[in-house]
């Protein structure tokens, strides 16, 4: 295993009851739901996606935890990044990942990416786009509580830091009405309690925007997503090639995008301090959400092995320190977004993980 590259997996905790799920889609509701009730919906269609070695696991057992660790560490996963969720002082799904903090197990690095983002109804599978729990932001008392509720979290030894700065990812920043407010406050009572500062790394932005302006340290680029920002001119051509590749076959049938055009379209140029690359292994959210969804067409372990390759290319430049990739995810089961292994495939995309990991630790 090489120690050249962070890879950082998203980590999804909501494979656990909780009350708010048993409210809105009954009683005993996980992501599980979900993905055992997918069908496919075209010929050709993979679905359902099972998994194998794991199970439908219940993240309140501490085995399960332990084994996903063990599994990770493994083939090269440097750690999770646990989507966390704060609705102006309330936290959701928080279990797992206040249960890891407490108990120090598995020991194995994480950090957190604050999932700022409005549940609505559209997404999640209701027919209409109902909310059922509204991002808000109060302000200074909610980033003061917002950040407590974290202190112990970031004091702990397995936090992943950058330069000694714990790193904390924000999913959409756009949406935060003044992110100097929040990010200075976080930065001012981080040095209060005794840390050396916060490496806050923005994920969904537009590459023209002015990361340092609004306090952020960094952002992560080469992640497929269909809003149509606005990027630089090195980047205009990629983006309009990944725009081309979406192919709406009917009202009653989800997106579709080819998975190898994607892999041959992402940019190969090398990142500066301020990016990290995103590589998806897979995509399919029709468990959720139907034929509103979209999914990667023709995704496999060995074109999986040549996006990561080119991730790990653009790290070339960088400090060890900021040889960080994230990979979109460690087990979004209902996404179709995962490395765990499942009935159809195993291993076999952790292991083409693991190879180009190898391979690109020897060729340093």
């Amino acid at each position: 295993m090489s120690d050249k590259i962070k890879a950082i997996a998203a980590y999804l905790p909501q494979f656990h009851p909780i009350p708010e799920n048993d409210r809105w889609w009954g009683k005993g509701f996980t992501e599980w739901s979900n993905v055992a009730k997918a069908k496919p919906l075209f010929k050709g269609h993979l679905q359902p996606r099972l998994p194998a070695d794991f199970g439908f696991y219940d993240l309140r057992v501490p085995e399960v935890r332990e084994a996903q660790a063990l599994l990770a560490k493994e083939y090269g996963i440097h750690g999770f990044m646990y989507w966390h969720y704060w609705f102006g002082g309330k936290r959701i799904l928080e279990r797992p990942f206040t249960e890891v903090v407490q108990s120090g197990k598995p020991d194995f690095p994480f950090c957190v990416c604050w999932a700022n983002q409005t549940w609505s109804g559209t997404w999640h599978g209701l027919s209409n786009n109902e909310i059922l729990i509204e991002q808000t932001y109060p302000g200074i008392e909610d980033y003061t509580a917002h950040f407590y509720e974290l202190l112990e979290a970031f004091k702990d030894k397995r936090y992943i830091t950058v330069n000694g700065k714990n790193i904390v990812f924000v999913f959409q920043p756009l949406n935060i009405p003044n992110n100097r407010e929040f990010i200075d406050l976080w930065q001012s009572l981080s040095l209060k309690e005794g840390l050396k500062g916060i490496h806050f790394v923005a994920l969904h932005m537009p590459f023209d925007w002015n990361l340092r302006a609004h306090g952020y340290d960094a952002m992560t680029v080469g992640y497929f997503e269909r809003n149509k920002y606005i990027t630089k001119n090195r980047d205009r051509k990629w983006l309009k090639q990944l725009k081309d590749l979406f192919n709406k076959q009917s009202s009653k049938l989800p997106l579709t995008v080819s998975y190898k055009k994607y892999v041959t379209s992402y940019p190969g140029h090398q990142l500066n301090r301020t990016q990290y690359p995103w590589v998806m292994a897979d995509w399919d959210n029709t468990p959720r959400s139907g034929a509103n969804g979209w999914l990667f067409e023709g995704a496999t372990p060995s074109l999986f092995g040549n996006l990561c390759e080119k991730a790990f290319q653009q790290t070339d430049n960088k400090s060890i320190e900021e040889k960080i990739v994230i990979v979109r995810s460690w087990n979004e089961w209902a996404e179709g977004n995962y490395l765990e292994p499942d009935t159809r495939l195993g291993n076999r995309y952790l292991n083409e993980f693991k190879r180009q990991l190898d391979q690109y630790a020897v060729s340093l």
